[in-house]
């Protein structure tokens, strides 16, 4: 399995896509995770990568494509997939991705929309705000964030839905529901893919 999840900040990507992972043995990509351990680390990627995260900007389609193209490489030849999360944000990163993915025979067999509303994202957010103390889910930075995915992640929804690729869930289910329903949707996809 080889797909891509996409969805608003607080939709439970995370959750979700750990859970996805999981049932297919395949690696959870996620490109805030990655962006994060370098910004822990301290690393030159991470002094870079820390005043976009700390203003709920994107990072620069070059540094954010030269991460994953590295992750998925590598899940490519430990598994034969992945599940990559946070990635693309644009259509640029999307038609970019295509063709990395093509080179490294990475194309994806689907793409999972997480969907939920703005009311959600930031009931959500500033609880887990709260209880992690994390400098990107503050109230201002939150409606910055959903504006930034409005204008420039969620006209993937129709690009991946033209190639054939887009399956949507409604995330406001109940966790074990999301899940159930998406490897059902997932499962779907690949079933349609391998005939």
């Amino acid at each position: 399995m080889r797909a891509l999840l996409l969805a608003p900040p607080g939709a439970g990507k995370g959750t979700q896509a750990e859970r996805i992972a999981a049932h297919f043995g395949i690696p959870h990509l996620s490109t805030g995770d990655l962006f994060r351990r370098h910004v822990l680390q301290s690393t030159e990627l991470g002094q870079k990568v820390q005043a976009f995260l700390d203003r709920g900007d994107l990072a620069p389609d070059d540094i954010v494509i030269d991460v994953v193209r590295d992750a998925v490489a590598s899940a490519m030849q430990s598994s034969g997939g992945y599940l990559l999360d946070g990635f693309p944000r644009n259509l640029a990163q999307a038609r970019e991705g295509y063709r990395i993915a093509k080179e490294l025979g990475a194309t994806v067999d689907a793409v999972l929309h997480l969907e939920v509303s703005d009311d959600e994202v930031m009931r959500r957010l500033l609880e887990r705000g709260r209880a992690e103390g994390r400098s990107d889910d503050t109230e201002e930075t939150i409606r910055h964030r959903l504006e930034v995915y409005k204008t420039q992640t969620a006209p993937l929804l129709d690009y991946y839905r033209g190639r054939g690729k887009l399956v949507s869930v409604d995330a406001e289910q109940q966790v074990d529901v999301v899940t159930e329903q998406s490897l059902a949707a997932l499962e779907r996809m690949v079933g349609a893919t391998d005939t």
